[in-house]
């Protein structure tokens, strides 16, 4: 198990901790609390193994197709563990994502040698059948160190391009996943300190928020070490694009999950996307950031007709766990409840500049996830390289988004399947918004 040595041990929170497990949150947060699986250990798997192993090749070779169509329909009932499941579920969406846009043009059937286990790991693992967050980061690393918030110590297990520049994209999230986790237990203490009205151990945590928010930000800020935004921008992130909004990239009905003699569905799925990383929507459920943009390819400034917020819709997209221990703590109330009713005695205006500087501080680091999106995605996107010349695909969309004159022809997408900009900016506007703690929103309940 792997222990942040700065990291108060979930012992010490008795109260918290069967909650915690039963959610499946450790020490690393939510990560695993062991490394994942290099390889299944049931050599019946040996099929998958095999050409998850050779991935990159096989896509650089236009084989991948032909060989996933090779594979016979393996059951599921050898996976007994946990991580097995898991590792399942990694190395099928990665074949997955792989088919469908490892070729000139993406592939709308995906085969039943994927398509069957593939629907039966997601179930297992009450997950979509789709590359999410949690198959191409929380379940795809290793690392050399015990301290798993160096990115320096990790390495993805699985790319589908090969390339340093993808592996490092996922590890930088990953150590942020695991920076995330050293807070954690103290913003749940706060939430509990929050309902008896100690204003000291909230501001407290909150300091320590806003410092934990700094270190994601600057860890954040290493993805240019070894990540092109080009490599980023052709090569690795059409493999990340799901099927929903995909039409202009080559998929207008989504993608036919084929489950053999005659039966299957069109699906629609957003890609993998930081939106479905269950840590930061913990800090915006523990601060009362609410968002309420759908992130549809075409956004509207309020969610009507009882439309779900993009950032309720991706906790389908995150492992069934956490996405109940996110709902337990919203139910819970936020501190910005409590904090809209305080009053003007010292301690109540610490804790208010508390709260106000951590919310400062979580726009700020949004801040910086546009300025990440404007150099690897919207400045490629402009560029019209001939890395997507003569495929069809999120990328070479994107390229031709704007015209010999400059005039835009289309919005730019995220590979989640969002109207990328405008959701982002409307994002980091809430949780700017969530700060000014004027009107009340509610009291926090005990």
């Amino acid at each position: 198990m792997f222990a942040h040595e700065d990291q108060v041990p979930l012992a010490t929170l008795a109260t918290h901790q069967p909650t915690l497990r039963e959610f499946d949150v450790g020490q690393n947060g939510f990560l695993p609390s062991d490394l994942p699986l290099t390889i299944l250990p049931d050599a019946y798997y040996k099929p998958w193994e095999t050409v998850i192993h050779q991935l990159s090749e096989l896509i650089h070779g236009r084989e991948l197709r032909a060989k996933v169509e090779r594979l016979p329909v393996l059951s599921v009932d050898h996976l007994h563990t946990t991580p097995e499941w898991r590792r399942a579920y990694l190395i099928l969406s990665f074949l997955a994502h792989g088919y469908v846009w490892g070729g000139d043009k993406p592939s709308e059937i995906l085969p039943p040698s994927i398509t069957v286990p593939l629907l039966e790991v997601s179930t297992h693992l009450d997950l979509p059948p789709v590359a999410t967050y949690a198959a191409l980061n929380l379940w795809n690393f290793t690392s050399s160190s015990p301290q798993l918030t160096s990115p320096d110590a990790l390495h993805a297990l699985h790319t589908f391009t090969g390339t340093e520049d993808e592996s490092w994209f996922y590890i930088i999230s990953v150590a942020m996943e695991a920076q995330g986790a050293v807070i954690m237990p103290f913003m749940l203490e706060a939430l509990k300190a929050a309902g008896r009205k100690d204003y000291l151990t909230i501001a407290v945590a909150l300091d320590d928020l806003s410092s934990c928010i700094r270190q994601l930000k600057s860890l954040l800020g290493r993805m240019y070490e070894k990540c092109n935004p080009q490599v980023f921008f052709h090569q690795i992130r059409p493999f990340l694009a799901g099927s929903k909004n995909m039409g202009p990239a080559g998929l207008p009905r989504g993608v036919y999950y084929d489950e053999g003699d005659g039966k299957g569905d069109w699906i629609q799925l957003r890609g993998g996307s930081n939106g479905q990383s269950s840590l930061i929507q913990f800090l915006d459920v523990v601060l009362g950031v609410e968002h309420v943009a759908s992130g549809n390819s075409t956004p509207e400034p309020e969610c009507g007709g009882g439309e779900m917020s993009f950032h309720e819709e991706v906790r389908a997209y995150m492992p069934g766990p956490h996405r109940r221990f996110l709902e337990q703590i919203a139910n819970r109330g936020s501190i910005r409840d409590l904090v809209t009713q305080l009053g003007n005695s010292p301690e109540e205006q610490t804790l208010r500049e508390a709260f106000q500087a951590a919310t400062r501080t979580l726009a700020d680091f949004r801040n910086k996830h546009l300025e990440i999106v404007a150099r690897y995605i919207t400045i490629p996107a402009r560029k019209h390289a001939s890395g997507a010349a003569g495929k069809v695909n999120l990328a070479s969309t994107l390229s031709g988004e704007y015209g010999v004159a400059g005039e835009k022809i289309q919005e730019l997408t995220g590979t989640g399947g969002t109207a990328l900009l405008p959701f982002l900016k409307q994002v980091r506007d809430d949780t700017v918004r969530a700060g000014n703690t004027q009107c009340p929103t509610g009291a926090l309940s005990s």
